[in-house]
């Protein structure tokens, strides 16, 4: 490795990609999207470049061109699998990846979660993950009929009334993280006896409740599944302004953040490290990962023109809330590298077209940052803390 500190990658799965029309290009594959096949060449393709993980996306409503609302377009992917489930599925097909699915906090229940994301722990061997996210939009309250939300645009998300929408999602948020935390260590790690000659499979003193009471939530515990063989999955965050960099430095191991340039990458780092040392946390691993969208061929001209070509079908300019990087293998690991001296940790690369650009990721780009000597050439850990430097955390009701 290099003088600097090793360069973390992960990537983000979404369908067949993050432009719109990419599952018109040769080998987007839209007929096997919905099948376990589909998503395991991918993680597997990813796996094969040694990442530190694969994100898949998620959400409570159908995927939209409007960041808030449906829209009635029928030329775009629309239609998901679950994405806790398709982690669970593809877990055993693979080895040292780490599987951090999308997963809604807000309409959903903690308890739920927790035991889901523990179990994907176990059926991967402690690579499991989890990116929370939360939502205000109508149409997908209007699936559960149990709260609604005023109707929020684009620009009104720094109004009055749309701060205290979203302070009040991400407050819910840190609570539902800490509900999860706590049911992961609601048993002690050798609380399973399992001895055939005494009879006894559990010692009940090593099972605990959790009595949470909050604002938001009233869990007593203790969980029906055992602590994870991580202690604590991976929880990681999407954060784009100070209230969620407060989500992040309070609960989270993993943040990622949308920088367009240096100063704002600096800017997001430092922001979240003072909400990580107000949350107590200073002494801590929280790792600031990058986001970017990419399309990378050999030759900058062919990158851009097969982005012109995508937005020509799509019948719009493709934009993004995170930078969108379009050019060589090089040339990304000159961006990623210049950025990762800001304090980033690493980055998190969306694919433009998965079924060209993951490969291009792969297959190109790792191979140029291994020659800078700015990434693994192999795994160096069995678990998703390990690869990220975490720690195996002491369990909290354990007795010291």
């Amino acid at each position: 490795m290099s003088a600097e500190s090793p360069l973390h990658l992960a990537v983000a799965l979404d369908g067949t990609g993050w432009h719109p029309a990419a599952w018109r290009e040769p080998g987007a594959r839209p007929h096997d999207l919905l099948t376990a096949g589909y998503w395991a060449d991918l993680v597997t393709e990813a796996e094969r470049g040694l990442l530190d993980f694969v994100t898949l996306e998620d959400a409570l409503g159908l995927q939209s061109s409007h960041p808030t609302e449906p829209d009635g377009r029928t030329d775009q992917v629309r239609g998901r699998l679950d994405a806790v489930l398709v982690a669970a599925r593809i877990a055993p097909l693979t080895r040292h990846i780490g599987l951090v699915p999308t997963v809604v906090a807000t309409h959903t229940e903690p308890f739920h979660l927790s035991k889901a994301i523990a179990t994907l722990d176990y059926v991967s061997g402690g690579r499991a993950g989890l990116r929370l996210k939360v939502s205000a939009r109508q149409d997908e309250a209007a699936h559960f009929g149990r709260r609604t939300f005023p109707r929020l645009g684009p620009g009104d998300h720094d109004t009055p009334a749309g701060r205290a929408v979203i302070d009040e999602l991400f407050e819910e948020a840190a609570d539902y993280v800490e509900v999860v935390r706590r049911l992961w260590d609601s048993w002690e790690d050798d609380a399973e006896i399992r001895d055939t000659a005494t009879g006894r499979f559990i010692d009940r003193d090593k099972l605990h409740y959790i009595d949470f009471e909050g604002r938001h939530f009233s869990v007593k515990g203790p969980s029906i599944t055992p602590r994870p063989p991580q202690g604590q999955p991976v929880v990681s965050a999407l954060a784009h302004h100070s209230t969620p960099y407060r989500l992040v430095g309070r609960g989270a191991d993993i943040g990622y953040v949308t920088p367009h340039d240096t100063d704002q990458a600096r800017a997001a780092v430092a922001e979240i490290r003072a909400a990580q040392a107000e949350a107590g946390r200073t002494g801590d691993v929280l790792h600031v990962f990058g986001d970017l969208v990419v399309f990378l061929d050999e030759d900058p001209a062919a990158a851009r023109d097969r982005r012109s070509r995508l937005d020509d079908l799509a019948g719009s300019a493709f934009t993004s809330d995170a930078q969108v990087f379009t050019g060589t293998p090089a040339q990304l690991a000159d961006r990623l590298q210049e950025l990762h001296r800001t304090g980033l940790s690493g980055f998190r690369l969306r694919p433009g077209v998965v079924g060209h650009d993951l490969e291009r990721i792969t297959r190109a780009l790792v191979p140029e940052l291994q020659r800078r000597g700015a990434f693994r050439r192999a795994y160096e850990a069995n678990t998703l803390r390990g690869l990220l430097g975490l720690a195996r955390p002491a369990n909290r009701y354990a007795a010291a």
